[in-house]
Order: structure tokens, then C-alpha cells, then sequence
């Protein structure tokens, strides 16, 4: 057919920016001998006895659907998990739902709560799904700064200051993707307070909060009135080494729960049942080796951090996550350029950082989710380039 076949695209879907994190890797993919501190994928294996559980699962023949809601044996696992962990209670029943991924979970959240132009307020920079998600449910997102001077904390006062009326929702990432920004306990109180005073809801996506290396981890979900009006996300990519799994969940009062549960079953259905099987055992016996991960994270976090400040990369120490956002401003190109250029002339791939939002120039995120022998010859490499850029 000769004509344009756009006709048939949706409006909201053609104005739908690509990945910028995807169209990076499409120039990494064609290239040889690089050292990749892009994609945030943990370089550690699912742990054996994680695996273990999913072959078992196969032999036994455990190849047929569960329950939209996910097998119940997991969801009490889960429920379990994040009272311990996270000091929130919920019932196995009604108020947990398994989901494909956290970014299914949060596309269900979306969908399930906002109407045509209802506004989302999120943090940026943020993950890259973030305000796409939004746009896809048909709501209005709202930008929340956060600067490198405050290690990109999450601020009461710019929560407050970005609100607009018609504000239906917040949705957080703390620890937060690219910049490993947190919020502590007592600016996370006083957004806590701001959200029961405007009446949004608010969607916590936690998937790092195993991560965490100093400090104490706190969920917004605690503070008064915000357990009914939260709906809390976690999964087992990051902190289990799960990312091909894709396994991640809900937890939320029953009412947005069913919400979420209508939505999902009508395009997902249910997450795969060996991916669930092993998230039983990942929650029942996981725990030294996540900490293991976290362990060898924190060692390459070090490295990362007191390397670029000392090539002149100006970088705040993150409290969590596996990723580093240094300032590459000293340089004199800008976030795309300087990517491009590293990848092209050392063969070091580090994503830009406007991939993840409009407060993201001047800035690169490094993922020192690989080996540490790697992301040395990586550093010696940017030092060189930065050096030749002087």
C-alpha cells in the first residue's frame, strides 16, 4: 500500500516519544568490544535455588493459568514480605495482585484510576516509562524537579509547588531510576501530609528499595492517612536478579485492588506460573543473596563515584539503586553528545541523561550493575575522553 499508513495510529500513540534508553542501544548493538554502563540490568544470575524452583515447577507439570489475582501460596509470601520489610499489612486475598513486571503494575494502576485529563504529578528526572505510561491512560503529567544539589532528594516544597488543581495522583519512585535519589523520613512525612490535604492518590514504585546502602528505607504507605490511599509497587527484577521473569506486584485497599485486578485480566490474564513458583521461593529463602548483590553493588558504587569525581565528572554518592548520574557539563557538550561521543571514540556506553526527563541534561546515567574489573577499564576510558575533550 502506497499511502500513509499513519492514518491508522492513534493521536496519542503518534505523539508517543521512543525510549530514549532503546534508541541508545540500537548504536550500542552494532558495535564491538563495548563495555556497557547503560541498561539497568543486574549482571548477577537468578540465584540457583530460585531456579531450582522453576525447573521443579516444570516437572511437575505447572504449566496452566492461576488466578488473575496470582497464585495465593505467592501473594502471602509477598504479604509477608512487605509487612516485615516495609511495615505495611496487607490481606493475601484482595489486596495483593501479581503482575507482569512492575511496569505492567504501574500501567494498571494508571488505567484504573484516572480519567481523561486528570493530572499525574512524578518526580524528574524518572524512570523513562514514567510520563509515556501516563499519556497512554490518557492523563496529564506534571513534572517534579529534583537537583543534584540535594542529591536529588525528593522535596516536599517542589511537591507542593508543582501541584496544580486537578492533581489526581503522585506517583514516586524512591529509591529512584537514574539518579538514585531517595527522600527522607521526615520530607516524606510532610508529602505524606500534602497528599492527604489535596486528596491524591498516591502510586509508590519501591523496586530498589533493596538497594539501599546507608540510611533506613522508608515507605510513604505509613504515614497516617496514606494506606488507603496508596497503592504500593515492588518485584523481584532488581533486587532478585529477575529481570527476564517478569514478575512484580500491587498492594493497594481492595477496592483500587479489583480495579487493578479487571484491568489486568482482561490483557494479561495472569503472570506465568513458573516465574510465580520461583517468587515464592525468592521470598521464602532469598534474602542472603540479595544481600550478597547489595554487598558487591555498594563496592562498584564506591568505585564509580570516586572516579568520575576525580576525572572532573562531579557526582553525588546515591543512597541506593545501581546507578551513578554525574555532571558532565565541565566538558562543554551536552547530554546526548557527550554519550554519543564516549560510545563512538572509548567504546563506553552510558545513556543520556534527557532520556529520562527535561531536568536530565547535563547529566549521563552509569549503571555499575556489571563486573567491577569491567567498570575499572570503563572509567580509565572516560577519564581519557574527558581529558581529550579538554
Amino acid at each position: 500500500m502506497s499511502e500513509d499508513q499513519n492514518r491508522f495510529i492513534a493521536d496519542h500513540v503518534i505523539g508517543l516519544p521512543r525510549s530514549g534508553i532503546r534508541d541508545f542501544f540500537e548504536l550500542v548493538a552494532a558495535m564491538k568490544d563495548v563495555i556497557s554502563l547503560g541498561i539497568g540490568e543486574p549482571d548477577f544470575t537468578t540465584p540457583w535455588h530460585i531456579r531450582e524452583a522453576a525447573i521443579y515447577a516444570l516437572e511437575k507439570g505447572r504449566t496452566h493459568y492461576t488466578s488473575n489475582l496470582g497464585l495465593i501460596e505467592l501473594r502471602r509470601e509477598i504479604a509477608n514480605y512487605v509487612g516485615r520489610n516495609f511495615g505495611l499489612e496487607y490481606n493475601p486475598h484482595n489486596e495483593v495482585l501479581v503482575t507482569v513486571g512492575v511496569s505492567e503494575a504501574m500501567d494498571i494502576a494508571l488505567r484504573a484510576v484516572l480519567n481523561p485529563g486528570d493530572k499525574v504529578l512524578y518526580q524528574d528526572p524518572c524512570f523513562v516509562s514514567y510520563h509515556p505510561t501516563v499519556m497512554l491512560a490518557h492523563g496529564v503529567g506534571i513534572a517534579i524537579k529534583t537537583e543534584a544539589a540535594s542529591g536529588f532528594t525528593l522535596k516536599a516544597e517542589e511537591v507542593k509547588r508543582s501541584w496544580e488543581p486537578g492533581c489526581k495522583v503522585l506517583m514516586i519512585n524512591l529509591p529512584c531510576n537514574p539518579t538514585g535519589g531517595v527522600a527522607e523520613r521526615k520530607e516524606l512525612e510532610e508529602i505524606a501530609k500534602f497528599a492527604v490535604e489535596k486528596d491524591m492518590l498516591v502510586i509508590s514504585d519501591e523496586i530498589y528499595a533493596e538497594m539501599t546502602y546507608e540510611g533506613e528505607h522508608v515507605s510513604i504507605g505509613i504515614f497516617p492517612g496514606m494506606r488507603e490511599r496508596t497503592i504500593f509497587l515492588h518485584g523481584f527484577s532488581k533486587g532478585w536478579a529477575m529481570t527476564g521473569w517478569r514478575l512484580g506486584y500491587a498492594c493497594a485497599p481492595a477496592p483500587l485492588t479489583e480495579a487493578m485486578m479487571k484491568v489486568h485480566q482482561y490483557s494479561m490474564m495472569c503472570a506465568s506460573i513458573v516465574a510465580q513458583d520461583a517468587g515464592v521461593e525468592a521470598l521464602r529463602n532469598g534474602d542472603e543473596a540479595v544481600k550478597k548483590m547489595r554487598q558487591a553493588y555498594q563496592r562498584r558504587r564506591d568505585l564509580v563515584v570516586r572516579r568520575f569525581n576525580e576525572i572532573g565528572l562531579t557526582c553525588h554518592k546515591p543512597n541506593a539503586t545501581f546507578y551513578a548520574f554525574p555532571n558532565i557539563t565541565s566538558t562543554g557538550l551536552d547530554s546526548k553528545t557527550f554519550a554519543k561521543r564516549l560510545l563512538e571514540e572509548e567504546r563506553v556506553a552510558m545513556v543520556p541523561g534527557t532520556a529520562f526527563g527535561q531536568y536530565g541534561e547535563g547529566f549521563v546515567r552509569c549503571s555499575f550493575a556489571t563486573g567491577y574489573d569491567q567498570i575499572v577499564e570503563a572509567c580509565n576510558r572516560i577519564e581519557r575522553f574527558v581529558n581529550n575533550c579538554k
